[in-house]
């Protein structure tokens, strides 16, 4: 076990925390996940041992857990909720289960001198199978059965929590058929007290091998005993292969269904067993009654009392440090998905337990959709185009050498020609001469956009020809010019 002293360290938006449990694999460290506006919740972080992580094979085995895991989702298996590669090691998110294994728990129930109820280790069992018929019916992104097989089961990998509910955990070992690395050829994997004969014997594995290493854990919680006491890995390997398979003691507590079930799950041939772990977990609930979340809650409260109080103790003072010291529960991450520093341009502002304040002092800063334009705005953008639309045709209109067109009220001379101003109907006109540039490049000249019509006519002629004023109309004085109708009133 680590030094539950160690000071936190962050890993992205996880914060990793004490020890709480050791395996052979790895270290589980109770751990918090933080996000936006000061959300944050307690979580299990399991930490590959430092000298595997440096194998690319335990490594590759390492990540297929998370990919295996992540694909089975039930409530008798411990979640996968992230993979963390940071530092040269490597670590995987689960989710937090206030519990212990059943290897503990069977210990401690002997260790002070009494043996659990046949009823409550059926009813730890029927979830532990259901649990791994949910693995097994797995499928990928695509549909496709994984294939899935755990071939690890054993009491150390059932966690059973306070709330009553038995989970499988660690999949570090499972083989599917779509897995990231292959297991290296003849290499057995595993705790071999709880190998089926084809897995010893590195053959194809199935289904029936979960069921067959889940029949040896339910025979060793009702008797007490190791089913395989080999000294040596050679002697363990000879009872599994070649002697006789003890049945369940003839104890009035069993009865004789339970001790069938038992027997014909450690069928050393396959197709002899349960053909899938749903069905020996049905018939299993059968023969013991159905038993309560509640039931099983309370026989883990009694018998694990003091290993559970003092680690909802230590998760109470990881709890409060994540609060009362934020900044040493390591950086919470920015709302945006970039490695951004903090500060630097375009950086989202820190959280809370960035800069020590209290969540429900921090504002999540969160871009603003942009706003619809008003109909002013619209309006004033076409007074614009049509200023720029009506200068650019007027420095066309200079360069090709022709001459601007005269309103009625302009002099009898070709080379004037009178414009009103875009902004109003009745301003007075200005009078530019055809023989200044400067003048004539300062005015605004409208430029048609539909074919001439008896009012427009004027504006479709040819640059080169003189335009001819058009004759008088009997609309009121208000009215604007019909050189600048085009612009304002098109029908």
């Amino acid at each position: 076990m680590e030094d539950t002293k160690a000071a936190p360290r962050a890993l992205g938006r996880y914060v990793l925390h004490e020890a709480i449990a050791t395996g052979g694999m790895a270290t589980v460290h109770v751990g918090r996940m933080t996000g936006a506006a000061g959300f944050s919740t307690t979580i299990a972080i399991k930490r590959l041992h430092p000298q595997l992580a440096g194998d690319p094979q335990f490594a590759a085995m390492f990540l297929d857990e998370a990919r295996v895991a992540s694909r089975v989702r039930h409530p008798n298996v411990v979640p996968t909720l992230d993979v963390v590669c940071e530092g040269g090691e490597l670590f995987l998110v689960l989710e937090y289960v206030h519990g212990e294994s059943l290897g503990s728990l069977l210990r401690l129930t002997r260790a002070h001198g009494g043996e659990p109820s046949p009823r409550i280790v059926c009813g730890v069992m029927v979830g532990v199978l259901r649990g791994l018929h949910a693995a097994h019916e797995a499928t990928s992104e695509r549909g496709e059965p994984l294939g899935i097989v755990h071939r690890d089961v054993s009491p150390q990998n059932i966690l059973v929590g306070a709330d009553g509910v038995p989970r499988v955990l660690d999949f570090g070992v499972a083989k599917a058929m779509g897995r990231l690395q292959t297991t290296r050829g003849g290499q057995l994997k595993g705790k071999l007290g709880y190998m089926a004969p084809e897995q010893v014997l590195s053959r194809r594995v199935g289904r029936t091998t979960d069921v067959f290493a889940a029949a040896i854990v339910l025979w060793e919680a009702l008797s007490g005993r190791s089913l395989f006491p080999g000294e040596t890995d050679a002697a363990v390997v000879h009872q599994v292969l070649h002697m006789p398979i003890e049945r369940l003691p003839n104890d009035p507590r069993f009865g004789h269904d339970l001790v069938a079930i038992v027997a014909r799950g450690l069928e050393r041939e396959p197709d002899r067993r349960y053909a899938s772990a749903l069905e020996m977990a049905d018939a299993l609930e059968r023969a013991s009654g159905p038993v309560s979340p509640r039931e099983i809650g309370a026989w883990v409260e009694a018998t694990a009392r003091d290993v559970l109080a003092r680690r909802a103790a230590l998760v109470a003072r990881v709890e409060a440090r994540s609060i009362d010291d934020p900044e040493g529960a390591g950086e919470a991450p920015s709302l945006s998905s970039s490695s951004t520093p903090t500060g630097a341009p375009g950086a989202t502002p820190p959280l809370a337990s960035q800069i020590g304040e209290p969540a429900s002092q921090v504002s999540v800063s969160v871009a603003q959709a942009p706003t619809q334009p008003t109909a002013r705005t619209w309006r004033a953008a076409a007074v614009v185009a049509i200023a720029l639309g009506a200068t650019a045709a007027g420095a066309i209109a200079l360069r090709s050498g022709a001459r601007p067109p005269a309103t009625p009220e302009a002099s009898a001379d070709p080379g004037s020609t009178t414009v009103a101003p875009t902004g109003s109907a009745e301003a007075s006109p200005a009078t530019v001469a055809a023989s200044d540039p400067a003048g004539a490049a300062s005015a605004e000249q409208p430029e048609p956009a539909e074919p001439a019509t008896s009012a427009t006519a004027p504006l479709a002629r040819r640059a080169h020809e003189p335009v001819r004023p058009p004759p008088a109309r009997s609309s009121p004085a208000t009215a604007p010019p019909p050189s600048v109708r085009p612009f304002y009133g098109r029908k």
